[in-house]
């Protein structure tokens, strides 16, 4: 399997969905920003038998030699789904037709010809046999339930099936994102950064430690922002944090520690699931927190537990349905969320690296960052 989360792949349940429609809008929210480079895949001969040109005798799917073919397309004719891409903004597209024998051997060697730092957007649904795109979107029609075979096939590795009517989605295109390289989804839910603590090992404010060019809490918002819905600072000096550009919500009764910060935040939300994020976590992942979401289906929170059996739940996933349970607590007086939560019903998530979460206390700890750097990106377990 070819891994390719800089690609973004668009299928329909059958032709003539709106995928082209979806791609060229996207194509035209980030052709500004970035090299983004639309890929057409036709798969000849099969099970569809259908021709993205001319139809039935046009020859184009029976105009090259061998196990496939592909070609740069130009503007000319104006119609066609690869000039649509061109006219949205696409620095380029590629159209690949291939034999299904051949479909691996033709996208690596299209591949070959096209800079890693490039965004693709991609039609195809066979290809998804061969490539793990980091999206693959599904269109079908409004109201209509039927699958083509081929798309049938790759189901069960849809991100999203959106419904169309050709022009307009049942999803807001800038839930679709690009950040760091990889196509995402935004989460139905809310991030919320911790800010509200005394940094007293530190000496000084962590939150505004600068990380590369930015104050630490920038740093981490900028990479959590684009896979969230909502954003929240947990924070009581709201014009301290405003520059941030997300609502700063304090705590409803200062003085009572991060529970309290917890609960006011969650309160405010405008989702049931809130991940929970320290402000000093500069290595957090989101798609740590993505699996934290999908682990907490059934259960009050999604907390991770370390191999030397230690909790964290200042990064962890919280449900609405936890707050009784935490403003008990308050109540009591109580702090330590570790035992609060023996009373809440808890899916632990035991995880062998805990690289994404660990947090900067001291400014040892900071300076080994600094010198060390993040860690390379690879395939993790908790990931």
């Amino acid at each position: 399997m070819i891994e390719l989360p800089h690609m973004l792949m668009i299928g329909g349940t059958r032709s003539k969905v709106g995928k082209t429609e979806l791609a060229c809008r996207l194509i035209g929210m980030y052709g500004a920003s970035h090299r983004v480079i639309g890929i057409k895949i036709t798969t000849v001969h099969d099970e569809t038998d259908e021709c993205p040109r001319g139809g039935e005798g046009c020859g184009a799917c029976t105009s090259f030699e061998g196990g496939f073919c592909f070609t740069e397309e130009s503007m000319d004719p104006p119609g066609k789904d690869t000039s649509r891409m061109l006219a949205a903004g696409a620095e380029r597209v590629l159209w690949l037709r291939a034999l299904r024998p051949n479909l691996e051997e033709g996208i690596s060697a299209l591949l070959e010809t096209i800079d890693y730092d490039a965004a693709l957007i991609c039609e195809s649904v066979s290809l998804r046999h061969i490539v793990k795109p980091g999206l693959f979107l599904m269109v079908k029609e409004k109201g209509a339930d039927e699958f083509k075979p081929s798309a049938e096939e790759v189901r069960d590795h849809v991100d999203m099936i959106i419904e169309s009517d050709g022009k307009t989605f049942d999803i807001d295109p800038n839930d679709i994102t690009l950040a760091d390289g990889a196509w995402t989804l935004r989460e139905a839910a809310t991030a919320i950064v911790m800010a509200g603590g005394k940094s007293t090992r530190m000496g000084s404010d962590k939150c505004f430690l600068p990380i590369g060019r930015r104050p630490m809490i920038e740093h981490i918002c900028n990479r959590l922002s684009p896979h969230f819905k909502q954003l929240l600072i947990s924070a009581n000096d709201i014009d301290r944090y405003s520059f941030l550009g997300f609502e700063v919500i304090p705590d409803k009764i200062p003085g009572y520690g991060p529970l309290m910060g917890i609960v006011s935040v969650i309160e405010a939300s405008e989702h049931d699931l809130n991940a929970v994020i320290a402000c000093d976590m500069p290595n957090i992942d989101a798609m740590f927190l993505k699996r934290l979401i999908r682990e907490c289906k059934g259960y009050e929170g999604a907390v991770p537990v370390t191999k030397d059996s230690l909790l964290e739940p200042m990064c962890a996933v919280y449900s609405k349905s936890i707050l009784e349970t935490f403003r008990e607590a308050v109540a009591a007086g109580e702090h330590k969320i570790s035992e609060i939560l023996k009373r809440c019903k808890i899916h632990y998530i035991e995880v062998s690296d805990d690289t994404s979460f660990r947090n900067i206390n001291t400014r040892k700890d900071y300076e080994n960052y600094i010198t060390a750097g993040p860690p390379a990106k690879k395939e993790k377990e908790n990931m």
